[in-house]
This record gives structure tokens, C-alpha cells and sequence, in this order.
């Protein structure tokens, strides 16, 4: 008698989730053991062939990594060892997560899960509509307090990468992962509901070039006063990406920084790792000094191929938009911007938003050639 109970309970929660998103949670840790507990709604628990219980107020599951299995416990009390794990929401619901190896602090998703294991290590997939996804990313990009022709921008963006990607992490065994590898998503949306008005009057909204194909997006906290070139950060240039003064960002918050550096630990460094001339009297004068009024790829003179992006790996800037001068026994950097700077400037968009741009404006500043279309004309 289960099993059509089974096959309906598989029916509902595969066609239901066809068009959405699948995405890997927790993917920076090898988590072994997990609990899932109640936070909004109902759930129902599905253990490969077998229906487990639901979730409730104050009812929660555990699951562990044994032996390539997944051990459950349902309210403490063991279940046995499964392949696979589903959590199923009955309408609108939320499931606390929490990592109990390594401990994680504890996160809410909304909508479903798989818990299965893959290539040896538990894999968490939340089963996401696009309009949850898109609201946590958004506030765990953005954050609260923004204006709201921002948020609109910023999920056409988000919704623009995630359908393009979708398939990013296939062999995985899900569609896209919670990290800024491809759009941070942290959580579900807990404190600003701006944003998911900003996504419901976006809805199907992406960016396409001239021959309505969908681009690709990128953005970073603050340019420092000039859009980077993509090929700065990465070897190679990005289609409607490209480099050009931005004045919308020069007085916010994270529009300079400094860095000062003992010049020992610089010299040490681009000696080691890039072979400079420090017996030549005149390179060895220029060492700490470096003037960057406009962007550029490398420190100093290209010949030396010294990517200021390694820089910026090695003493951990803010960004590879600086300029540099000895001072005593430090090298004193002089930096403008936070990020790659590549793609739309976040403090510039929140500036222009203030400044009653609309939301299609801000996206057309910042991405040369694109318009924003409806998905489902496409």
C-alpha cells in the first residue's frame, strides 16, 4: 500500500521543480553530519522508497555520513542507512540547516532539499523556485537598505547568470553552488521584503545582446572610479564588459583605502616570484613606486609581468586599482575601489538608483550593447 503513496509523493516534488533552480549548499566544507529542523511550514521526509514522517514545530531530522551511506535519525530515533534523502515542503516552507561536523552556523532555505552522497562527501542540494533564489542571493549580495530601482537591477543580473549557468555544476550533481564562485546565497530572504517586490516586478526580466542571446554579468562593491577591463582579471576579454570611467561611485564608502607594507616582505616577494631586477640600479630605484592614474593590467611595466592581480592575492587589497611610494621602511599603497571591478559597480548602481535612473538605465550603463528583455520572448 506505500507505494503509490511513494510515486505520487516523487510526482509532486520532481514536476513541481522542472523549471527551477538546484543548488549546492554548504560546498566549502566536507559536512558528515547535519540536521535539518522545522523553520516555516510543513514537511515531508522520504528516505529512498520509504516515507520517514513530516516536519513540524519542534520536529527535526539528523543525517550522517557512514560507510558512503547516509544514517538518518528522525526526531533522535535511527531510521536506518540510506542513498538518498528528500524534504519535501506542502506549499510555502523553510528548513533550518545546521552542520554539526564541521560545526556550521546554522542557515534557512526555502523550498526543498536532496541530501544524496556523491564522489564520497554528503551532497545538500536545495530544490529553489527562481523567485526565493534570486531574493536570497540578492540580500546576501546586496544587503538591506538599498533603493529599490537597485534591487531591480540586481536581480535582472542575478537571473540573467543563473539561467545562463544553470548547468555550471552538472557533474556535481546539481545546477549552481551557494558561493561568490557563482552567486552567494547564504540564505533565504529574512529582512528586507523591498527585494522581493524589486523581483516580482522584474519577473522573466534578463540582459541580452543585439542578437537576444543572454550575457554575461558581473559585478563587484566599488570600482574605485573606473570599470575594469575583464581581461585584467581574468587573461581574456568579456563581450559588453569593458573599461570606462565611472563617476558615480568616487565618494562612497569604499571608494580609497590604504595599505602599508614593510618593504622587506614586498622586495622578498616580487623577487621570489617574478625574478626582479634588483641589481639594476635604475629598476631597483623604482621598486616601491608606481603611479596608477588610469587602470592597468601589471606593476610597474608589463616586460616585468607582474600581474597586480597577484598583488592583490598575496597582501590581501581591496582591490588591484592602487598606486604605490616608499615611506621610511614601508611601501605605502594608495588604492581606489573594493573588487575586481569588472561589470557594474554595486555603490555606483545604489548612487545612480538614488539619483531616479531607472533600473534598465543602470543596467545599460554598466554593460555596453545589452537591453533587457523578457526570457520567455526570447
Amino acid at each position: 500500500m506505500r507505494r503509490p503513496i511513494v510515486i505520487l509523493f516523487l510526482m509532486v516534488f520532481f514536476s513541481s521543480f522542472g523549471q527551477e533552480q538546484s543548488i549546492g549548499v554548504l560546498r566549502d566544507h566536507k559536512v558528515k553530519r547535519v540536521t535539518f529542523s522545522h523553520h516555516l511550514g510543513k514537511y515531508n521526509v522520504q528516505a529512498d522508497a520509504s516515507i520517514i514522517g513530516t516536519l513540524n514545530s519542534q520536529q527535526f531530522i539528523e543525517v550522517e555520513l557512514v560507510g558512503g551511506k547516509l544514517a538518518l535519525k528522525y526526531n533522535t530515533i535511527p531510521q536506518g542507512k540510506f542513498s538518498r534523502i528528500t524534504i519535501v515542503a506542502s506549499g510555502n516552507g523553510a528548513i533550518a540547516i545546521k552542520s554539526k561536523s564541521p560545526i556550521i552556523r546554522e542557515r534557512q532555505y526555502q523550498d526543498h532539499f536532496e541530501i544524496s552522497v556523491v564522489n564520497g562527501r554528503m551532497s545538500i542540494v536545495n530544490k529553489v523556485s527562481m523567485e526565493n533564489y534570486l531574493c536570497g542571493v540578492i540580500e546576501s549580495e546586496g544587503g538591506g537598505g538599498r533603493h529599490a530601482e537597485y534591487y531591480k537591477v540586481q536581480a535582472v543580473m542575478s537571473r540573467t547568470y543563473a539561467l545562463r549557468n544553470k548547468s555550471r555544476h552538472r557533474k556535481e550533481g546539481f545546477g549552481l553552488c551557494e558561493g561568490v564562485h557563482c552567486q552567494a546565497y547564504h540564505n533565504m530572504l529574512k529582512y528586507t521584503p523591498e527585494i522581493r517586490t524589486a523581483v516580482r516586478e522584474t519577473k522573466d526580466d534578463v540582459l541580452v545582446n543585439r542578437k537576444k542571446r543572454l550575457v554575461t554579468t558581473y559585478f563587484s562593491a566599488n570600482c574605485g572610479g573606473e570599470v575594469c577591463d575583464a581581461s585584467h582579471v581574468w587573461n581574456n576579454s568579456v563581450p559588453h564588459v569593458e573599461s570606462f570611467i565611472d563617476t558615480f561611485c568616487i565618494h562612497t564608502r569604499q571608494a580609497t583605502w590604504t595599505k602599508r607594507i614593510p618593504q622587506t616582505q614586498f622586495r622578498n616577494f616580487l623577487v621570489k616570484q617574478y625574478g626582479y631586477p634588483v641589481y639594476d640600479s635604475i629598476m631597483a630605484e623604482q621598486m616601491y613606486s608606481f603611479d596608477q592614474e588610469n587602470r592597468k593590467a601589471f606593476y610597474i611595466h608589463p616586460c616585468l609581468g607582474i600581474p597586480l592581480r597577484d598583488l592583490r592575492k598575496e597582501f590581501k587589497l581591496k582591490s588591484t586599482f592602487f598606486s604605490a611610494h616608499p615611506e621610511g621602511n614601508q611601501v605605502v599603497l594608495e588604492g581606489r575601489g573594493f573588487g575586481h571591478g569588472v561589470g557594474l559597480c554595486q555603490e555606483g548602481a545604489m548612487n545612480m538608483a538614488k539619483n531616479k535612473f531607472t533600473y534598465r538605465q543602470i543596467a545599460e550603463f554598466y554593460f555596453s550593447g545589452v537591453s533587457v528583455k523578457k526570457y520567455s520572448k526570447l
